[in-house]
């Protein structure tokens, strides 16, 4: 792709092409636009005019944009290539985290990279040489030079990442595990090294030795292996969180000897859709993509307490046996009763060994427990935790090694 041309509202003689290059950028960045849509979008302003850059920003929204998800994306794309007088400076640094002197510092937002992205495909990145800094200043860049990329990472929001970030943290999370400790069972089997006295199994031994008890013969308890059970809520506001959070449950659901005796597999929007049998494909892009073909309702809304109700009453009995784990992904913000979803949380606790929910808005410092649904779960989950990047799902072992770890619940129900 050749440079850009100039970037402020075009006259009507560049409106055909600068419309053209802000659809491929739209393409670019994960935005479905088709030709159709790109002549609809020159058609439309051409008959609206420029009489205010918001009726031009509406205008090709209404034209590109089909689904709530990409809202974000298209604003992002649209300010960077219509609106922003340094448009290449704020890509570049965008992309470029460490360099100071392009632009004035100031937190990603999301989307902003993998639109940043899609404007500098083709685009030569010579960036101006940095103006003599400080010693202070040279100092800051020299530290943050010394952290690996794996290291950056681990700590980075998932929705802030950009493309080749992002695959970069598949990689990481394909090498995940997820280790988890057997049940003690109450049922018993003959072992020698064992604690307990086998009653039956000696009396049984005496009256083979003529009456005469000789040994006690010993058994222990027998170890089982839990299955993990995941509910991973598909929707708009939790879709880059929850790509990750299935890439690393495929790797666990493939990894040899880690004791959980099965890992199934369900997402939810405003239907509860079972994906186990995908998981078992060793190619993690085809798992994926065949999950995602028969979850219809990926970055839809959101109704968890219809979707637990149908979990509770079809599949609980089948998956929840052996003392099964359940990870909950979710923000938590839902559009049904909240009664209702507290009854179906409180149904799940009771079936699971235990229910450990990861929300991605405890990234935030001054994240409080206000809306109606997370208020409703909150109470019947045995730990709350994070699960925004890397570093939280690596946490998730030791929630689970460790019985009494309730996460940040005991802080957070202290709100309510």
């Amino acid at each position: 792709m050749a440079e850009f041309p100039p970037l402020e509202i075009p006259d009507s003689g560049k409106l055909s092409d600068n419309i053209t290059w802000f659809a491929r950028a739209l393409r670019a960045a994960g935005i479905p636009v088709g030709t159709g849509r790109v002549i609809d979008a020159i058609r439309a302003v051409e008959a609206s005019g420029f009489t205010r850059k918001a009726d031009f920003f509406y205008v090709l929204q209404a034209c590109f944009v089909s689904r709530p998800e990409h809202r974000t994306i298209f604003s992002q794309v649209f300010r960077l290539f219509w609106r922003d007088p340094r448009y290449l400076e704020h890509m570049i640094a965008a992309l470029s985290p460490m360099i100071r002197g392009v632009q004035e510092e100031q937190k990603a937002k999301p989307a902003e990279k993998r639109a940043a992205e899609a404007l500098l495909d083709g685009v030569k990145r010579d960036l101006p040489e940095a103006e003599e800094e400080s010693e202070e200043t040279e100092i800051e860049i020299d530290a943050s030079r010394t952290m690996s990329g794996e290291e950056r990472l681990r700590s980075l929001d998932f929705e802030l990442m950009s493309n080749e970030e992002m695959a970069a943290a598949k990689r990481m999370l394909a090498k995940l595990t997820l280790p988890v400790r057997p049940l003690v069972s109450r049922r018993t089997r003959l072992n020698p090294n064992g604690s307990l006295i086998d009653g039956p199994a000696t009396l049984r031994a005496a009256m083979r030795q003529g009456g005469e008890m000789q040994n006690f013969a010993l058994k222990a308890r027998r170890e089982r292996w839990p299955n993990l059970v995941t509910l991973c809520d598909i929707s708009g506001s939790m879709s880059q969180y929850s790509r990750a959070v299935l890439h690393f449950l495929h790797a666990v659901s493939n990894e040899k000897g880690a004791g959980w005796a099965k890992v199934h597999a369900f997402t939810f929007g405003t239907q509860l859709t079972n994906i186990t049998r995908h998981l078992a494909t060793r190619d993690v892009d085809a798992a994926l993509a065949a999950a995602g073909a028969q979850a219809q309702d990926w970055e839809g809304g959101t109704k968890i307490g219809t979707c637990l109700h149908q979990f509770n009453r079809d599949w609980s009995r089948r998956v929840m046996g052996s003392g099964a784990v359940v990870l909950l992904i979710t923000d938590g913000l839902d559009r049904d009763d909240p009664a209702a979803l507290e009854h179906e949380m409180k149904r799940l606790h009771l079936s699971a060994k235990k229910v450990i929910w990861l929300n991605p808005l405890l990234r935030w410092e001054e994240f409080a427990p206000k809306a109606r649904g997370i208020k409703a779960m909150l109470p019947h989950v045995d730990s709350f935790r994070a699960g925004h990047n890397i570093a939280a799902l690596e946490a998730l072992a030791e929630a689970i090694s460790r019985p009494d770890d309730a996460g940040e619940k005991a802080r957070l129900m202290a709100l309510l």
